[in-house]
């Protein structure tokens, strides 16, 4: 099996919004099908906080990507028709430059000396990898969860670089419940004496911080009425419960416990604090003088399709409403889909088949090249 995975270099140094730069910085990517010679067929993909640049399979690496049922030959984002592009984030340990990674200055991994990160940096690195490529415009630039924020910074900061948007799950800044949320995520982190200021390593690690921290996303990525339906009040049997005062005793704990062990070494505790605090920090207000749908109106796109889910309680149905009402004030045709998958926040990893028909018909819509 071979790697799919490919680098480029961004421009060094590479200036970050919040001051500090990077120096020989990469960032990891992805690509299926073919450029056409007009170059006007690409789709950029955004990701989550988490996910690689590997979306779904290919030939040199056939192990099943993060989008999977999304992505490919004849599916909603169909890779015989489209060039579809996959960007790792800038501060993910996937492939890209990240605090894990060394700083050429020092020798020593940057930890906590790597500069602030905003997701307007993620936008910038990866329209830097778009323009490596030779795509002045993106037939669709398609953002998910944080990568949906990322997307829409990346819209504003290179005004005609994209013509259609598919925004899914996403919100044009941070509500309090979601920084809640994540500032507790961020503190389980650094409670654990094992984080020890960012200087942890595989034999001193952060594992119950970071276990933590991967639970309470799970509970938020979902819906109370998911959790219902699936685990209700049933309890362990017996001989799978801790032996121990206070120790796990109903099926739900069992499973976000299984989340966390599948998680836990499989993310940099660094880098999941960088990423958090972005979200956090994003603000399309910012653009608008303090206004959300101002900051929206300076987008120049000619169509978009907004996706949302009833039961998203991280980024709620109303923001998703905001940024299709901000999306058609700046003059784009916008499409509104919101969807009641009992999922929540994880629905779009999760209910394939409403998000393919909403994604596939949207791009199937777009003006053939």
């Amino acid at each position: 099996m071979g790697d799919a995975r490919r680098y480029f270099a961004l421009p060094s140094p590479f200036a970050m919004k919040r001051g500090g730069e990077l120096h020989g910085a990469h960032v990891a990517y992805e690509t299926w099908g073919t450029l056409n010679a007009a170059r006007d067929n690409a789709v950029l993909v955004l990701t989550g906080l988490s996910p690689s640049a590997h979306m779904t399979s290919c030939e040199e690496d056939p192990a099943p990507g993060w989008w999977q049922e999304m992505a490919g030959p004849g599916k909603a984002i169909d890779t015989t028709r489209w060039f579809a592009i996959c960007v790792n984030s800038l501060g993910s340990d996937k492939g890209s430059t990240c605090p894990a990674s060394i700083d050429p200055a020092t020798g020593e991994p940057y930890r906590l000396s790597f500069p602030e990160l905003a997701l307007e940096d993620v936008a910038n690195a990866a329209h830097a990898v778009v323009a490596s490529l030779g795509i002045g415009q993106l037939a669709c630039l398609i953002g998910c969860s944080m990568g949906g924020m990322s997307a829409l910074a990346y819209m504003l900061l290179h005004p005609h670089s994209v013509r259609a948007h598919i925004s899914v799950d996403t919100a044009p800044q941070a509500q309090p419940f979601a920084i809640a949320i994540r500032s507790l995520q961020r503190e389980a982190i650094r409670l654990d004496p094992h984080w020890n200021e960012g200087r942890y390593d595989d034999a001193s690690y952060p594992d119950i911080g970071m276990s933590i921290a991967r639970k309470l996303g799970v509970i938020t990525y979902r819906s109370a009425m998911e959790w219902n339906g699936r685990f209700a009040r049933i309890r362990l049997d017996p001989e799978q419960r801790e032996d121990e005062p206070f120790g796990r005793e109903f099926q739900v704990e069992s499973y976000l416990e299984g989340h966390a062990r599948r998680f836990v070494r499989h993310f940099d505790p660094n880098s999941y604090l960088y990423l958090s605090r972005a979200s956090d920090w994003f603000d399309i207000a910012e653009y608008g003088r303090g206004s959300v749908l101002e900051g929206l109106k300076r987008i120049c796109i000619e169509q978009a399709m907004v996706i949302g889910v009833s039961t998203d309680i991280l980024f709620p149905l109303q923001q998703q409403e905001q940024i299709a009402e901000g999306l058609e004030a700046a003059g784009a045709r916008v499409e509104f889909v919101a969807l009641d998958s009992p999922q929540g926040h994880d629905a779009f990893l999760v209910d394939i088949d409403n998000y393919s028909r909403a994604i596939g018909g949207f791009l199937n819509r777009l003006p053939a090249s």
